[in-house]
């Protein structure tokens, strides 16, 4: 009998095929992983809504409109456990995007895997659980820096010996490219933030000195990889080797297998387009090629976004095609029968070192600040971003860098894969955040009061003594405490934190193609008679801010007056800030599939306030049907990823106030 390639005794195994997915209720979801593994998957990877991911209960105000929209809502362990009915999580490999309420989700986690008589020390998985990059690009943290990275030095020491098969901090340089980062920025942010988690787990001794290499081993990343190609297959290389040389020089690591760099990847979402969509599925081909053709930086999982993700939610089959494109590549090519094929190549080599030689002196320079905390807190990391971000944008809208279907070749016939009833995407049903509450109120009915209470004040207890916080945190799942009070008892402890923005500085200061609209900002601003005034909001709990501080930033560059108080604000702030600035117009950003709700929930307020004549323009990713009913509420402009000229935007947001002044005179 003759063997197949996979039988070969020199074929790599591939690595582990996952989907980013979640969606509606703990069942819905728990139906989709059962029925992706059926088809091949072999990890999960596990999408939490942004209630979940903040530390809020479903009936919480911030969180009307979020539940379940871009991810599962877990509010409790009769949550947990219905996510993973039927999985035995002691054989799953299961990758949880998670951050600031990491301690909490993974306590869920175990406290479902005790019910199923899991062994702990088998649990295999990740929680991300990188709060740096969440104040810099994707906004879901909660407390302040120090206690934040308490909270993750907790979970590094307590799964280093209650479960040393789990991964305890995911590095996660994804968030930071999509939010512009180049690859010199992605390279060394990243690093910082390792070093910055190690170093405190270090000082701290939560681990004893002889041990450290190994939990050093346990650390792992979560990168981007972008259309770029060769860039990004050295950017893999130089992240092996840089990581390498500081274990070696920094932390003494000797074991050669606790200085790998084991990293798990999505592909770059950011440039998946609106326009053309099918292209996309190019782009994601290419982009996994970059991570998996070389063996030396090859990826240990890997999961893929699906062509439509610029349209909105991927439905299953969507998800299943970006399943085939992994399987594909492991089991129909010969990828993995050999050796790495760049070993000896000049031009990657050359490569490779400008990447390490331009990340070391990043480093240094972060060094010398104090650090990646001290990093973010100066706002120097965010406004590196926001300006690469603006450079990259600006590359676009002038044509340098080419974009098919969008800024070249945009000569299209209709798609037929984004036509149909469901217009191409999967949409979560209204009634999804009611039957969450009912489902909350029926959970704390149904508990212990009295042992919910006595968990949660033996949490505090160990958070404001400095203890670890993860047996507690098991504890109040097992006593039924709810995502919501484990956020709210910590808040108590911590405090609440905005990150800088980013935007304190306009990111370009000169340009011929905004002297028209600044021009008309001036006549506008005198026909008022004060400078024009725009607020930038970001309603909800939707934190991925770099649309709208691109827009903050080309609104000031134009010569507008901006009011952007960053991210999380409940409509009831915005309405407030709009009263309280006298401002001119308001743009609201939503990137979560909130807007119908947000939207609704903002316009009644502006009308029982008595401003319902500031016009409203909103942006993000709305489907066409959602955008005619936005218009139909009053909205006076809708945009979504297809609008890339963000000068037309300025000269439209001009015309619209000019429109109303006149209306008014």
């Amino acid at each position: 009998m003759s063997k197949t390639p996979s039988d070969t005794p020199h074929r790599d195994r591939p690595w582990i095929f996952r989907t980013y997915a979640g969606h509606s209720t703990a069942r819905d979801s728990n139906r989709l992983y059962r029925t992706n593994l059926a088809k091949g998957q072999t990890g999960l990877s596990v999408a939490f809504d942004l209630p979940t991911q903040t530390g809020y209960d479903p009936d919480h105000a911030l969180s009307r409109g979020e539940v379940g929209k871009v991810g599962v809502p877990i509010a409790h362990l009769g949550d947990m456990r219905a996510l993973f009915s039927e999985i035995p999580l002691e054989k799953m490999n299961t990758s949880m995007t998670i951050n600031a309420t990491a301690p909490w989700l993974l306590a869920l986690y175990v406290a479902a895997a005790d019910e199923q008589g899991a062994d702990r020390k088998l649990l295999a998985g990740t929680t991300q659980n990188d709060l740096i990059k969440e104040y810099l690009s994707r906004g879901t943290y909660v407390f302040p820096p120090a206690p934040s990275l308490r909270l993750t030095r907790d979970v590094i020491a307590w799964t280093y010996t209650e479960m040393p098969k789990w991964n305890p901090m995911n590095v996660c340089s994804y968030h930071l490219q999509e939010a512009g980062a180049t690859p010199v920025q992605e390279l060394s942010f990243a690093l910082a933030t390792a070093i910055a988690i190690l170093d405190e787990v270090r000082g701290s001794g939560a681990i004893p000195p002889a041990d450290f290499s190994k939990a050093v081993g346990r650390i792992s990343f979560f990168v981007n990889a972008g259309m770029r190609f060769i860039t990004e297959v050295c950017k893999m290389r130089a992240f092996a080797e840089l990581w390498d040389e500081i274990c070696r020089e920094r932390y003494d690591v000797a074991d050669e297998r606790h200085r790998r760099f084991r990293y798990g990847v999505q592909v770059n979402s950011l440039g998946l387009t609106e326009q053309q969509p099918e292209n996309n599925v190019y782009r994601i081909l290419i982009e996994a090629l970059a991570v998996v053709l070389s063996k030396n930086a090859r990826a240990r999982a890997v999961q893929l976004p699906a062509w439509n993700e610029a349209l909105g939610l991927p439905r299953p089959f969507d998800q299943q095609w970006s399943l085939r494109v992994q399987q594909i590549l492991a089991y129909e090519t010969d990828l993995l029968e050999y050796a790495d094929i760049f070993d000896g190549s000049t031009v990657i080599t050359a490569k490779v070192d400008a990447l390490k030689e331009e990340a070391r002196a990043e480093l240094a320079r972060i060094e010398e600040m104090g650090g990646a905390i001290a990093a973010v807190e100066s706002s120097y990391m965010k406004q590196a971003l926001v300006a690469s971000n603006a450079q990259r944008l600006a590359a676009i809208e002038a044509g340098e860098q080419i974009v098919v279907g969008v800024n070249k070749f945009t000569e299209s016939e209709p798609s037929p894969l984004a036509t149909g009833e469901d217009g191409g995407i999967l949409t979560v049903p209204e009634h999804v955040e009611a039957e969450a509450i009912e489902t909350l109120q029926a959970w704390r009915a149904e508990r212990n009061d009295d042992g919910a209470a006595r968990a949660l004040a033996a949490l505090k207890e160990a958070a404001q003594e400095g203890r670890n916080i993860m047996e507690p945190s098991i504890a109040a799942a097992k006593a039924g405490v709810t995502t919501g009070e484990w956020g709210a008892a910590l808040r108590e402890v911590f405090g609440e934190y905005r990150a800088p923005t980013g935007v304190g500085k306009a990111a370009r200061s000169d340009g011929g193609d905004l002297d028209e609209v600044r021009s008309a900002v001036d006549t506008v601003s005198a026909k008022l008679g004060r400078r024009l005034k725009f607020l930038v909001g970001k309603p909800g709990l939707d934190g991925h801010s770099n649309g709208a501080e691109q827009i903050a930033v080309r609104a000031r560059d134009c010569g507008m007056e901006v009011v952007y108080e960053g991210i999380r604000l409940t409509p009831a702030q915005i309405v407030n800030a709009a009263l309280e600035e006298d401002v001119h117009i308001i743009g609201l950003s939503i990137l979560s599939g909130s807007h119908l709700a947000l939207v609704r929930d903002v316009m009644e307020r502006l009308r029982a306030s008595g401003i319902d004549d500031i016009p409203l323009i909103v942006g993000g990713i709305i489907p066409d049907e959602d955008a005619e009913a936005l218009r139909a509420m009053g909205v006076a402009a809708v945009y979504t990823p297809k609008n890339f000229q963000l000068t037309d935007i300025m000269r439209e947001v001009v015309e619209i106030v000019g429109a109303r002044a006149e209306l008014a005179a």
